[in-house]
């Protein structure tokens, strides 16, 4: 199912939501509609409306400051956008770079994306130990970059030029 971006009042990033739910708030007002797909349409026997891809709340909402996205591996997968950060391939599971029988945390700046084979390759090492340079440092994305990645490449690049895009 296709997400659906939210923005507060404000034009901050909220959430993604369900393509359903995004077209619920949207008949009950309590949202409108930013930005539709273009060839996606909702009907109904008495509505016809497009599919929106971004809505923004008619209200503004207060959201609890957040310091940091929280970490999980899907969201290690997705920050890497599903590439190995060793050889550049698909990448299935998560790597720690200094390992946990080392001392290693789950946390965004020790852990990368990575391919079985060279998950396997690397064991209980460190990329040094192991001779695998890491391609590309992790980072800590932002907890509104973490959303936007979520969303997906194809939706991520027909998002209005004035939302901000995560590097």
């Amino acid at each position: 199912m296709r997400d659906t971006l939210v923005l507060n009042a404000s034009f901050e990033p909220l959430s993604t939501v369900t393509l359903n739910r995004a077209v619920v708030l949207v008949l009950q007002d309590k949202a409108v509609v930013e930005q539709a797909h273009p060839e996606l349409r909702m009907r109904g026997a008495a509505l016809d409306i497009p599919a929106p891809r971004v809505i923004r709340l008619c209200r503004y909402v207060r959201v609890p400051f957040r310091r940091q996205a929280p970490w999980s591996r899907r969201g290690v997968l997705v920050r890497d956008r599903h590439k190995c950060a060793y050889c550049g391939r698909r990448a299935t599971t998560v790597d720690h770079v200094v390992p946990r029988a080392q001392g290693g945390q789950d946390s965004w700046l020790n852990t990368v994306a990575s391919c079985a084979e060279d998950n396997h390759r690397k064991a209980a090492r460190t990329p040094d130990q192991a001779g695998m340079p890491l391609l590309r440092r992790p980072f800590e994305p932002t907890p509104a970059d973490a959303m936007l990645l979520a969303l997906g490449r194809d939706d991520l690049e027909a998002l209005p030029e004035w939302l901000a895009q995560p590097a």
